[in-house]
């Protein structure tokens, strides 16, 4: 990180069949090991098999999954006198975007199922309707933040 200058955030362009920048990002955080391609089709597969289940549009159904995984509070360890202190801090919005993002991805990964894109579709249709495994890490998040409220006054 230079001390001066600011870093210029790079623009993720949309992505090529339903020009959504999110999507985009998406693709890009599913990617491993430079295989875009691969990731793509990963991603529209799942988006396809999404359409396929169910008569609402797969785009609504991803951004309905970011939507309710998207956390609001998180914990930041702050050392105080020799003791650390987990302390409830608002997340700002980029990094809000990329904790839903990893965390559906991880969620997926995590599951059990034949195929990548088959278990995406499963993990953002379970996120959509609010439940799943990214849900329940978003409220436990929330849950630890709730419970450390009394050193909220130690917020930098």
């Amino acid at each position: 990180m230079p001390r001066r200058a600011r870093i210029a955030k790079r623009q993720v362009l949309p992505d090529a069949k339903y020009h959504n920048k999110t999507i985009g990002r998406f693709i890009n955080r599913v990617m491993m090991r430079g295989k875009k391609s691969v990731a793509e089709s990963i991603v529209y597969d799942a988006l396809s098999i999404i359409e396929g289940q169910g008569k609402r549009n797969p785009v609504e159904v991803f951004e309905l999954a970011m939507k309710n995984v998207t956390p609001i509070l998180e914990v930041k360890p702050r050392r105080v006198g020799g003791a650390t202190y987990q302390v409830p801090v608002e997340i700002k919005g980029d990094r809000r975007m990329a904790l839903a993002m990893r965390w559906l991805i991880s969620a997926a990964r995590n599951r059990t199922g034949k195929s990548m894109s088959q278990k995406l579709a499963a993990e953002l249709s379970d996120a959509a309707q609010g439940v799943g495994t990214s849900i329940k890490k978003r409220e436990d998040t929330h849950r630890m933040a709730e419970a450390n409220k009394a050193f909220a006054h130690y917020r930098w």
